[in-house]
């Protein structure tokens, strides 16, 4: 029923959409021709219809009020947004071509690229969001941390480093057992933010060896990560087949709400203003569908700002679309607790985090080189990546995976339609596709994208130089 409803739905605003798009399509060529004289107007799409996937988080939220707002069909875009079973179904749909595009893991167009697990050309002109992941831990390992935890006013001082955890960890040792912690892909964020966090306190969380046969990563672990997906990551906790878990919302405040275990930190805390998911699709895509992939990215960026516009005030309208089964299906209050600017930690310990989601300020969408080498110089910290590379390989595989001249023709045009003013966009003129170097790390390690092998060396923990896992 639900699915006849939808079909329904869509097919009756594809019809209203299409008549006003024949109706205006000249008055809006026009007017974007004369405000902007120098940019050449995108065509129309090469393919109308189209399937993208993602993962019931609330960070594919750029896709859903795309979809609800019409802004796919404002550029002659008929999209069917469909959930997927886990990351792997997802990046092989896209590979084979039975989804057009998806809400990936950064890590996820590189790793492919790179033929670390699925070898594909997976490109991304679109960065989908900042901030959104957490830690949680069960109540049991909470329990034992707050006594290596600062309180004041009753009540834990933030950020929580793993140094609280260590001790934990140790007391597992002695008694034989594995500590054991949930991620959600090999190629994640959540991997490599749980990783970072897991090191800056002293503890190893494994290597990877695949030349020898070795994709675990957990060589010479004290702490064993391992593959969850996220909407399972609260009953697998309460399960105790393991003891915390890194992943996006809205499961850490599950957890919360269940009563079955404790966030501890956010990735806002262990990497401020960190970018989290993008839009892929295939290089073959991009080529053969220009001026497809320009709309799509068009809507996209429409729907981020959106999101953020005026100081979050249409959060919660998000939070209930989001909350809908077909696309998250938690309950609003869930959703909320996270989407609206704050984080509940320890129940009743809410705290405001304006910026725990952010998804078009800070030039969120915009697809830095700089972003995909973190992603690659973690690859090579923890072995994924197991012989060493220059710098300059580093800086030609973002060039191969982010893609950002797509995003700047979208934006342009958005620019001369009158939708966007230039300065909602970096510089393009001198945007060379690196931040500054970043310094808010947990670790106060300083980042520079133009020097991933000096940033690989500057851990205690990691792979360095030519070792290997």
């Amino acid at each position: 029923m639900y699915k006849n409803t939808q079909k329904y739905v869509m097919g009756r605003r594809s019809f209203l959409k299409k008549t006003a798009l024949a109706a205006g399509f000249a008055m809006a060529m026009g007017s974007a021709l004369m405000s902007a004289p120098a940019i050449a107007k995108v065509g129309e799409p090469e393919k109308e219809d189209l399937k993208f996937g993602f993962i019931k988080l609330t960070d594919m939220a750029p896709l859903a009020i795309a979809y609800e707002k019409g802004y796919f069909e404002d550029e002659g875009l008929y999209v069917k947004l469909e959930a997927q079973a886990n990351w792997k179904v997802l990046l092989d749909g896209v590979i084979d071509g039975q989804l057009d595009g998806a809400h990936m893991l950064a890590g996820q167009p590189l790793a492919a690229t790179i033929g670390f697990g699925t070898k594909a050309h997976i490109v991304t002109p679109f960065s989908m969001d900042l901030n959104g992941n957490g830690i949680t831990v069960s109540n049991a390992v909470w329990k034992e941390m707050k006594k290596h935890i600062e309180i004041k006013d009753g009540k834990p001082v933030h950020p929580i480093k793993a140094d609280a955890l260590k001790p934990v960890v140790d007391e597992y040792k002695k008694k034989g057992k594995p500590f054991k912690m949930g991620m959600v892909f090999p190629v994640s964020t959540h991997n490599y933010e749980l990783r970072y966090w897991l090191a800056a306190g002293g503890l190893n969380p494994g290597y990877y060896a695949p030349s020898k046969g070795d994709i675990k990563g957990q060589l010479q672990a004290d702490v064993q990560l391992s593959v969850t997906p996220p909407p399972q990551m609260p009953a697998t906790l309460e399960a105790g087949t393991i003891d915390g878990y890194c992943v996006g919302e809205p499961w850490n405040q599950q957890a919360v709400f269940k009563g079955i275990g404790v966030p501890v930190i956010t990735d806002y805390e262990i990497w401020k203003d960190n970018p989290e998911k993008v839009f892929g699709m295939t290089k073959e895509f991009t080529k053969k569908y220009p001026n497809t992939s320009v709309h799509i990215v068009k809507a996209l960026i429409r729907a981020a700002r959106w999101l953020d516009e005026d100081n979050n005030k249409n959060r919660m309208e998000a939070v209930k679309i989001l909350a809908k089964p077909n696309y998250v299906g938690a309950d609003v209050d869930v959703i909320a607790n996270s989407m609206t600017g704050t984080f509940e930690y320890e129940k009743g310990d809410k705290r405001k985090v304006p910026d725990f989601n952010v998804f078009f300020r800070y030039n969120a969408t915009y697809p830095y080189y700089s972003d995909a080498i973190w992603y690659l110089t973690q690859m090579r910290r923890w072995g994924q990546i197991d012989e060493k590379k220059p710098d300059s390989w580093y800086a030609d595989v973002a060039k191969k995976v982010y893609d950002p001249v797509i995003y700047r023709k979208a934006a342009e045009e958005l620019i001369a339609e009158g939708k966007f003013k230039p300065e909602e966009f970096p510089d393009f003129a001198k945007e060379d596709g690196y931040k500054p170097p970043q310094t808010e790390f947990i670790d106060g390690i300083t980042y520079d994208g133009k020097k991933p092998n000096a940033y690989i060396d500057s851990f205690k923990i990691g792979l360095k130089g030519d070792e290997k896992g």
